[in-house]
């Protein structure tokens, strides 16, 4: 049986970046909440924050992988691992990728 869509992700538009289709949190609740207080396996394939470029992990309940992006959407940054409360933040960055943890395997070279 398929795992249902967080309400805060309901009918948010999908955009495909660096090749995973994602929905992008384009709605204030969306955009505020991000992951946080979801299970790893309600997550799905991660979430794009747009016009973003700092993003907090308080309340979440696994690691993330988090991909600053410039305004192509290519990858400035990589942060790997980032456990619950923290605090990340890349300068010029034009939207962030948040990704559970280990299961962006395939973007493995972007960024530094």
């Amino acid at each position: 049986m398929p795992e249902r869509v967080p309400l805060r992700l309901r009918g948010l538009p999908s955009a495909v970046v660096l090749g995973c289709e994602v929905p992008a949190a384009t709605a204030f609740r969306a955009r505020l909440l991000g992951l946080a207080w979801l299970d790893r396996d309600r997550a799905g394939a991660g979430l794009l924050i747009p016009r973003c470029r700092s993003v907090h992990t308080v309340g979440m309940r696994f690691a993330l992988d988090l991909y600053f992006l410039d305004e192509d959407c290519e990858p400035l940054a990589v942060r790997r691992d980032v456990p619950p409360g923290r605090l990340a933040y890349v300068r010029g960055a034009k939207a962030v990728l948040e990704i559970p943890a280990r299961e962006g395997g395939e973007f493995s070279a972007a960024g530094p």
